[in-house]
């Protein structure tokens, strides 16, 4: 079924493009394309693995601070912080883009443009973000707009991997009663929205024994390999539901060397990846696993009947699952945008981004996309690849939905 959005967010932004300064932010953002891609390129070859994102970090604030804007800053975690003052006191609205990107440094050399195209590791997730909210405040500045609200440019840490968007979590940490709204950029097609979030945990589990010679301590050692498979394959045969999606992967299993391919591994450790939309079922499928993990070992155990196999786990990603309303007026706000380009939108099923964060906090969130496609035949397909790549043409397309949806949210003085 499409969605459909109600006449009173097409009014609304029909009200917001009747204003004479509102067009001329709109006019500049498309003349600023060229400067917006420059930007982007020289941040885009300046790498920032998660954790690691100090040098991107001081250069996107100097690049604020040349905008005019307020008490740039980098904060708690390492996050770029600035903000655009408006004419009101009261909470403020959040524009959200992570500095860190999957790849480790040497995975960059220099942008390549080829056809229209540019190429590099990083250069959409999230690094396009970064300069859509710079091309956005000269936007602003250009038709000499103040908003009402406060507007927070935030470029935040450790959104990707193990870093479990520990950078919004700390930014939350001292400003979240702060916060009207969250708009955050990291979604490739403009036409895709992410409303809901996709919960996941992402734990290790290491099972120990005694180990031993394959042939010679058989029988009288339980295995930690064999534990570790019994967990994947009681695993495997899990049924979850389909509505609201949930998915399971063992992502990693890991056991000796081939040094001793002919002992019995006193170690074994396994990565399991699980996510839900729905926050119950995520706890569900977590209380399950941990049931599978202990049962194994006390099976592999009682099999040999000799020694026991021990098991303790290691967290490394705990995301928060969260849900509103699909036509919630920012989720609408953003729909009636991409219609009125003339466009269809699609509200994604779920997805893991900054959003997660607010929206488990209860603070209306969305998440749009970066690149421009009439008919969503040339939208980037490779993130999280060294492929990965941006089509220049009608880039500024994405800003120009940013700068209508900030100012739906933080009015006009």
């Amino acid at each position: 079924m499409s969605y459909i959005v109600s006449n009173e967010a097409r009014a609304a932004l029909e009200a917001l493009k009747a204003n004479p300064q509102v067009m001329k932010a709109i006019e500049f953002a498309e003349a600023d394309q060229p400067r917006c891609l420059e930007e982007h390129i020289r941040l885009t070859e300046i790498e920032a693995p998660t954790y690691q994102e100090s040098a991107r970090a001081e250069a996107f604030a100097e690049l604020l601070r040349n905008e005019g804007l307020t008490d740039v800053h980098i904060g708690k975690g390492g996050n770029v912080i600035g903000t655009l003052k408006g004419s009101v006191p009261g909470k403020k609205v959040l524009v959200d883009a992570h500095l860190d990107t999957v790849f480790p440094f040497g995975s960059v050399t220099k942008v390549r443009e080829e056809n229209g195209i540019l190429y590099a590791p990083g250069i959409c997730d999230d690094t396009r973000a970064l300069a859509m909210m710079l091309s956005s405040i000269r936007a602003l500045k250009a038709a000499d707009i103040t908003t009402r609200r406060d507007v927070i440019f935030l470029g935040s840490t450790r959104e990707e991997g193990s870093g479990s968007m520990g950078g919004m979590v700390d930014f939350l940490s001292e400003h979240q009663e702060e916060i009207e709204c969250c708009i955050s950029v990291d979604s490739s097609a403009l036409q895709n929205i992410i409303y809901c979030a996709t919960g996941l945990r992402t734990v290790e589990f290491t099972f120990r024994g005694i180990g031993g010679h394959a042939y010679s301590a058989f029988g009288d050692v339980p295995q930690p390999v064999h534990a570790a498979a019994r967990v994947a394959a009681a695993i495997a045969d899990l049924q979850v539901p389909s509505d609201p999606k949930t998915t399971f992967a063992v992502s990693n299993f890991h056991a000796g060397n081939k040094a001793s391919m002919h002992a019995i591994p006193a170690e074994c450790s396994i990565i399991v990846n699980y996510r839900s939309n729905d926050p119950a079922t995520l706890e569900w499928l977590h209380e399950t696993i941990f049931a599978i993990v202990e049962k194994a070992c006390v099976d592999e155990t009682a099999r040999w009947g000799k020694d026991v196999i021990t098991w303790s786990h290691e967290t490394h990603c705990d995301v928060p699952a969260g849900s509103q309303d699909a036509h919630a007026p920012l989720v609408e706000g953003l729909a009636a945008i991409i219609e009125d380009m003339g466009c269809r939108t699609t509200l994604m099923p779920g997805g893991a981004t900054n959003c997660n964060i607010t929206i488990a906090r209860g603070i209306p969130s969305v998440c749009m996309g970066m690149t421009w496609s009439a008919d969503s035949t040339h939208v980037p397909t490779l993130d999280h690849t060294l492929a990965e790549w941006f089509p220049i043409e009608g880039a500024y397309r994405a800003v120009q939905a940013l700068i209508l949806l900030l100012l739906g949210q933080a009015g006009i003085a």
